[in-house]
């Protein structure tokens, strides 16, 4: 409830992450029906970043197509029970949210460096 939207989306990306991580592990374990469960977990959060994506922005365009690719992967991962696909979605989730934390540390130290001004 305190969370920024900043901080919140981090925490959504996180939470993608784990609940990837939790897909992976589980169809390593051959537990299918717990491996699609998470990957559904993935692939609502995904959607809400597409849904939220502020296109305003020129980025914006080419973020929204790294989310798509992510979202055919964890499909095609889902469908075809292929770890290929699901290894390829959490690398570009983990490069997605490493950028996210850079940007939101770039920008606390702007506003610090405007307000000690």
């Amino acid at each position: 409830m305190t969370a920024s939207k900043e901080q919140l989306t981090l925490l959504l990306y996180n939470g993608a992450l784990r609940f990837l991580n939790e897909s992976i592990q589980a169809l390593q374990e051959g537990n299918i029906q717990k491996s699609h469960n998470a990957n559904l977990r993935v692939q609502n959060i995904v959607r809400e970043f597409m849904a939220t994506l502020d296109q305003s922005y020129e980025i914006s365009g080419q973020w929204l197509q790294l989310y798509e690719f992510v979202e055919y992967s964890l499909i095609e991962g889902n469908i075809k029970k292929d770890l290929t696909h699901l290894q390829n979605a959490k690398g570009i989730l983990e490069e997605m949210r490493d950028t996210w934390q850079e940007v939101m540390k770039l920008t606390r130290s702007a506003q610090a460096g405007v307000s000690n001004e």
